[in-house]
Parts: structure tokens; sequence; C-alpha cells
């Protein structure tokens, strides 16, 4: 009964789902009960690895011993201070992650992030991660590690001088998120039109990788806003020999050193232009009259970040 407390036999599917490699949703449908009380009770019970139905079937009944009011006496419901029931902000928490774990997302990684969006503060410590989750220091460790990797959390020291670090998420997690997808499916549109140029579009096997390509590049240009691909790569070329050349160049000049026509430099100084997240972490800047150089993106780099560089840069004056 999908209202009902878990049965020993429940616990029994719950435990052969997880070691047929199933999902949280997938399990909760053949139960017949609600993601949510699936994924508390994993998460109760030792986690996707470490759950045994026998042990948690025993570790509840022995909760609810524990927790059994004396008398008919009512207790008060909990409430957060706002006046939130902290047990179903626990369960959409698991929820959370669990339908993140659907969409392949680790497993850790994904109740590391489902905590830090529901948690009131805007920061978390590993150690207070690790309190709230009851896992141990080295899993989230390992959670944090593929969340920055992916660009989902960033990290930040103390404001008040301790040694801890604080985990956030950024304010643009979704748009970030939408840039790193769009990139690699670029990425993989790539690497199939190479493979397509050496096996040749005329041979079952390069038909395949080319249409594998188109199908990429198109989902990448329509994720991003971008630009075509022949456009998107003539702007980082472009942008490449600024970079490369160290100093502002002009038009006809970028044509004489790229070998290209005019029209073709002047297309891709538009692209460039346009589509400045695409060629983040460059930009392109105008230096004068009709001349051009590149920068490192404004936004890759904190006012503090650029001042220790500077510092760095400039030589020490010997008295």
């Amino acid at each position: 009964m999908p209202g009902g407390r878990l049965s020993h036999e429940d616990r029994l599917a719950i435990a052969a789902g997880l070691t047929e490699g199933h999902g949280y949703a997938e399990i909760a449908r053949r139960l017949d009960r609600p993601t949510s009380t699936i994924s508390r009770e994993i998460a109760r019970n030792g986690g996707a690895r470490g759950y045994r139905a026998d042990h948690a079937h025993y570790a509840t009944s022995s909760r609810a011993r524990r927790r059994r009011p004396a008398g008919n006496v009512e207790q008060p419901a909990e409430v957060d201070a706002y006046g939130r029931d902290p047990q179903a902000v626990r369960e959409f928490a698991e929820h959370f992650a669990a339908t993140m774990v659907d969409t392949g997302v680790p497993r850790m990684a994904a109740r590391v992030l489902s905590h830090l969006y529901t948690a009131d503060s805007p920061s978390l410590t590993a150690a207070e991660l690790v309190r709230h989750l009851e896992v141990s220091p080295a899993s989230v460790s390992k959670a944090i590690g593929y969340l920055e990797q992916v660009e989902l959390v960033r990290r930040e020291p103390d404001d008040r001088g301790g040694r801890h670090e604080h985990y956030l998420i950024a304010e643009d997690i979704w748009i970030q998120a939408w840039k790193t997808s769009a990139r690699a499916n670029a990425n993989w549109a790539a690497t199939a039109r190479q493979g397509a140029e050496l096996l040749q579009p005329s041979t079952p096997a390069g038909a395949r990788l080319e249409q594998m390509s188109e199908f990429f590049q198109q989902l990448s240009n329509d994720m991003s806003g971008g630009p075509a691909a022949g456009a998107a790569e003539d702007a980082m070329t472009l942008l490449a020999a600024l970079f490369h050349a160290a100093r502002p160049l002009t038009a006809p000049q970028l044509a004489t050193a790229l070998d290209w026509p005019t029209d073709r430099v002047t297309a891709a100084l538009e692209t460039a232009h346009t589509y400045k997240d695409f060629t983040d972490p460059l930009v392109l800047r105008p230096a004068g009259t009709a001349t051009y150089t590149v920068d490192a993106s404004p936004n890759r780099l904190t006012p503090i970040q650029r001042a220790a560089l500077k510092d760095q840069t400039e030589p020490s004056i010997c008295r």
C-alpha cells in the first residue's frame, strides 16, 4: 500500500533492485511507492552500496520503539525557523537527489548538490556536509571534486579568517551547466567529423560518423545560440592569432598573417564580437582605430585575483 510502512518483503525488493542496478524511481514504481520513500529508506540505512534488507528492517523497528512517546501525550510538530516541517524538507532533498541520479549524476554528488540547494545558508563547509549527510569526509571530498569539475559548485575561503573552506552554488549555475553541455556536444561533433573524414563519408562507417557530427553540431548550436561550426572555428583561430602576436593588429594584417581573404577575417571578427560567451575565456577587444587584440574574459578573474597577478608581474624595485 503506497502510504503504509515498508515491510520486510519491501526491503528485500529494494535490496534486490539496488543489486540489479535500478534507480530509486524504478524501485519505487515496482513497489508502488513514492520515490522519496525509497530514497529516504536507503539513505537512512547505509546508502545504495551499504543497504541490507534485514539490517534496515531491524534498525527501523528499533528506532520506532525508541521514539514511541510515553502514554497518549501528543508531541508537538517540529518546525524550523521558517515554520516548515524539517522532515518534509529532508525528504524533498533526497527526492531531488534521486532525480539527479536518474539523469546520470553520481549518487553522492547528487546528495551534496541537493543539500546545498535546499539549505537556507548561502554556503556550507565540508564538516557541515559530513554531519548533515551522515557520510565520511572522503565521500564529501570526492563529490565536491566532481561538482567543481563540472562547474556546479565553487569553493571560497572563510571570510572570517577561519581555516575551513565554504562550498556554494554559483548564481549562474544552470547557465554554466548549459554552456558546459553545449561545449561537450561541440567536442562530440568535432571528433565525429574527424572520423568521417578519415573513414570517408562514402563508406557506411564514414556516413554514420558524419550523421553523428551533424546531429551534435546542430544540438550544440541550438544550446549555445552560437555560430555555425566553420564560423566558430574561424573566430577561435583569429583569437589564437591575436594571442600569439601579443600586440594589436588590423584586419589586413590578420588577413596577411593567416593567408585569408579580408572578408573572411571581417566575418571572423564579427563572430568573435557577437558570441563572447562562445569564445570564453578569451574575448576580442578593440585596441584603437581598426585594430584588435585579445583579453581574458572579465568574468573569469575577480578584482582581487587581477590585482594579485599584477603584483606578480610587476618588477620589484631594489633599494
